[in-house]
């Protein structure tokens, strides 16, 4: 980790050089999110609630899954970028060094200009606490940190995923926006508002139901039984990154490089 430590001062050295640049792109990715949100809110606006979810219900789960993707983006950019190693052979120089694949990989790229949509996230996760009829205690405040750390590590999963497919695709593959963007426009409403075997689909294989909707319930008090499954569902989604990272292995170990 002191090597990622290294990577991170270095590169936000770099992306500082240009202050003006970097302040006017983080700025910019401020707004991203925050259209985003006003369109959600314009839509309750009309419709009021959605499958008897309110407003500031809907928008912790927003604030949630953004903030997650956000922190993804920001410390885990250099495997979405992955394939731009393999193509210029880069990345037959990271075998040879003597450190981890993944942190090398991890460290060869950081946004730090997704502040912005951090920052737009986190204010909408403030005004929301602040409106919910929510007897808040420990046990909650813990549960929603816990669902912002999961969603961070079910992104980077992905991101690992679609960065093992470049060892036989050579160039990256759009269909895994599928499950990045596509996996954060779809997990900003709770689960249950879609197909019974969507929910399934992304709270089994994909767990983003662990993130925005079971300690969801558990936060919003409406958990039926065992409240604490509830609360812990969130590890479930920390744990996804694990067979991410054999699938990596895996990969790593059948790269026969891009050849000359």
């Amino acid at each position: 980790m002191g090597l990622y430590f290294k990577y991170l001062r270095i590169l936000l050295k770099v992306q500082m050089q240009y202050r003006a640049s970097f302040c006017l792109v983080a700025f910019g990715q401020l707004f991203t999110p925050l259209f985003v949100f006003a369109g959600l809110y314009f839509l309750f606006a009309r419709f009021g609630s959605i499958r008897g979810w309110d407003f500031f219900e809907v928008a912790l789960c927003f604030a949630v899954i953004h903030m997650a993707f956000a922190i993804s983006e920001c410390f885990a950019r250099g495997f979405d970028l992955f394939s731009s190693l393999v193509i210029s052979g880069e990345f037959d120089r990271v075998l040879v060094r003597p450190r981890n694949t993944v942190v090398q990989v991890m460290g060869s790229k950081f946004e730090f200009t997704r502040i912005g949509r951090l920052l737009q996230s986190a204010g909408v996760l403030i005004w929301t606490v602040a409106n919910l009829s929510v007897a808040w205690n420990i046990l909650k405040v813990v549960t929603v940190i816990l669902m912002i750390i999961s969603g961070a590590f079910i992104f980077t999963g992905i991101f690992i995923l679609a960065a093992t497919l470049c060892f036989w695709t050579i160039q990256g593959l759009e269909v895994a926006n599928i499950f990045t963007d596509g996996g954060k426009e779809m997990a900003q409403y709770p689960l249950n508002i879609y197909q019974k075997w969507v929910t399934r689909f992304f709270t089994f294989v994909i767990p983003f139901g662990c993130v925005n909707y079971l300690p969801l319930m558990f936060v919003l008090d409406k958990a039926e039984g065992n409240s604490i499954i509830y609360m812990l569902s969130p590890l479930y989604g920390i744990f996804f990154i694990v067979p991410c990272l054999f699938v990596w292995e895996f990969g790593v170990r059948h790269y026969l490089s891009t050849g000359s």
